[in-house]
């Protein structure tokens, strides 16, 4: 002798309920997968740009002549 029987529109609300939490697990998962790819592209792209400043040397500076002006004779 049951205690309780479930309807139909009650199992429906169940697998329904089920349906919906499932996708929130998901998607939940996959959010956190692509943050954790975005914040590993930004640190390797902070690290490729501070490797790009270091390895640029700085040029040696040309010593420019001095130009005098002519003396007026007179």
């Amino acid at each position: 002798m049951p205690i309780a029987k479930i309807t139909g529109p009650g199992l429906s609300a169940m697998g329904l309920s089920v349906a919906l939490l499932w996708g929130c697990v998901i998607g939940a998962r996959v959010i956190t997968l692509d943050a954790a790819r975005e914040r590993t592209r930004v640190v390797r792209e902070l690290q490729q740009m501070r490797l790009e400043r270091q390895a640029s040397p700085v040029s040696v500076p040309i010593r420019h002549r001095v130009l005098r002006a002519p003396m007026a004779l007179g």
